[in-house]
């Protein structure tokens, strides 16, 4: 078949496509993780494929989660016809599964339609494929019924010896049961989403790929691009070869631009690489030389994600709301609005400790039975009751508290930071905003609760200056430093856990801690 009828073959296969993308809902499309490739990345993924197969090699090409053909139709396009041995794709939606068996009726490759992960594998190495290429699908853990998930963890721990976290995506149990498909010496790509460099479940991806296999490169497009016009996920494309490591080994680690010609670029040892927990940081940062100290930000200060209501628009009220249902000033506690309404960094107080801000909230939590908020708490009782007709009591928070309508015991922190945000939100080039609040107002889980640990607490008491130091200089921390600790999600949004925040490394990051620090217990740096 010549170039150019490739060419119509691809543009008819883009046409079908959008047909059948359009006959479904994008719910039903997000349930199962369909998200296609784009032609044009399908074919830059494929031109890399050549600098990693020796050109004379004949090549079995496997897709497990084919779709269309996007990757098989990029195959075709940058290989020579000759070198194509065998192609096989595995498609569990027949709805895209059939269609691409008449696209590619014509041509040498054997679409099954099913499920990748319950297939056999080739039991011969000879049978087996070296060339896996795959864009699995974005099935986030919870969508995952309970039986499948507890069929692919006892699957994936048995190839890889390695028992992956019930919170992984689908797209990680691919990647490990895909192992046993590959060829020894084998190649293989992945288009997957960049989170497992990061979470705390990614481990077991990071240490398959840093002991098992050779990682060769790893591609992040940039976090602002994303690759799926209907899934906000920053995606990343990983190869490697199925042979263990050799010493001295390098991975290659690029960002942004197109996949041949990056913005960066950075080789980091391997030996480097599978003592790091946060593999974003590359190539923009150097490697970490661990703190000789071990002092880190939860030395200082305990750190608690906000309350999460469950319901906000039940549980947390404005004056309006509370004159209307008449509800008791006993049950309710101020509470700081959205990081957004927030015109500054700096919360001040009344006399009476509530927040002095255009936007006033209170926080409905009584944890007394229903029976005695009957009795004694009427209008609370009513109100409780339309919460009960919306089914608010039912939600997963909700139903899961001994008392439905109690909230969590939070006090009001002095320092708060906002736990996500995007650089470009018009406030301040950091996605995250560090608050120092005067008032009683307890805060939502938008933010994090920064508390003094105790000898703060006192040495604030005796020196109440001290606490606008200490809030100047959480503001001044570099936000590659906060970065480096987060998380990156797709359209640049960025997030950090209290995890994450308590990892931060001291060092000389304010000059008020230092008197602090000898009475420290020293700890064992965690990177």
């Amino acid at each position: 078949m010549t170039m150019d009828a490739l060419h119509l073959l691809e543009a008819q296969r883009l046409e079908r496509q959008t047909e059948l993308d359009s006959a479904k809902s994008k719910f039903e499309r997000n349930q199962l993780g369909q998200f296609a490739t784009p032609s044009l990345l399908a074919t830059s993924i494929l031109e890399q494929a050549k600098q990693f197969l020796p050109g004379d090699k004949s090549i079995r090409f496997l897709d497990p989660a084919i779709g269309t053909g996007a990757f098989y139709s990029a195959l075709l396009r940058v290989f020579p016809h000759h070198q194509i041995a065998e192609a096989r794709g595995y498609e569990i939606d027949p709805h895209y599964g059939e269609a691409a068996r008449l696209l590619w009726r014509d041509r040498r490759t054997d679409i099954v339609i099913g499920d990748f992960t319950q297939a056999l594998p080739p039991e011969q190495d000879q049978d087996k494929y070296n060339l896996v290429i795959c864009n699995p699908p974005y099935v986030r853990h919870h969508h995952l019924p309970v039986e499948d998930k507890k069929r692919l963890q006892a699957q994936t721990a048995q190839i890889i010896r390695t028992k992956l976290s019930g919170l992984s995506g689908l797209y990680v149990y691919f990647l490990g049961i895909a192992h046993v498909w590959l060829q020894e010496d084998g190649i293989a790509g992945w288009l997957i989403p960049s989170e497992f460099m990061d979470v705390k479940y990614g481990s077991a991806v990071r240490q398959y790929l840093t002991s098992q296999v050779t990682l060769l490169d790893i591609h992040r497009f940039d976090p602002e691009d994303v690759q799926f016009d209907d899934a906000l996920v920053s995606s990343v494309i990983v190869w490697f070869r199925n042979r263990k490591p050799r010493p001295g080994h390098e991975v290659r680690f690029s960002l942004g631009g197109s996949i041949d010609t990056p913005r960066l670029h950075q080789n980091v040892l391997l030996d480097t690489l599978s003592q790091e927990q946060k593999w974003t940081r590359f190539p923009k940062r150097p490697a970490r030389v661990a703190n000789s100290d071990g002092f880190r930000f939860r030395d200082l200060f305990e750190i608690k994600r906000g309350i999460a209501t469950g319901a906000n628009d039940f549980f947390i009220v404005d004056a309006e709301q509370i004159h209307q249902h008449e509800l008791p000033s006993m049950f309710l506690t101020p509470i700081l609005p959205s990081p957004r309404y927030l015109e500054s960094d700096e919360v001040l107080a009344d006399p009476n400790g509530n927040p002095l801000l255009k936007r006033q909230l209170w926080l409905l939590n009584c944890d007394l039975p229903e029976d005695e908020i009957a009795e004694n708490y009427l209008t609370l009782w009513r109100y409780l009751q339309l919460g009960a007709a919306q089914g608010i009591k039912d939600g997963y928070l909700c139903r899961h508290r001994t008392v439905w309508y109690a909230q969590d015991k939070r006090t009001p922190s002095p320092f708060l930071c906002t736990y996500m945000g995007r650089p470009s939100n018009g406030h301040t080039t950091n996605p995250f905003r560090f608050i120092l609040n005067h008032s009683q107002a307890v805060a939502p889980n938008v933010y994090l609760n920064i508390y003094p640990k105790q000898m703060l607490v006192q040495a604030i008491a005796d020196r109440p200056e001290l606490k606008h130091t200490i809030w100047h200089s959480l503001q001044s921390i570099a936000i590659e430093m906060l970065v480096d600790e987060g998380r990156v999600y797709g359209g640049g949004l960025y997030k950090l856990e209290p995890k994450e925040l308590g990892n931060l490394p001291v060092g000389e990051l304010f000059d008020w801690q230092q008197e602090f620090l000898p009475s420290l217990p020293r700890q064992v740096p965690l990177f």
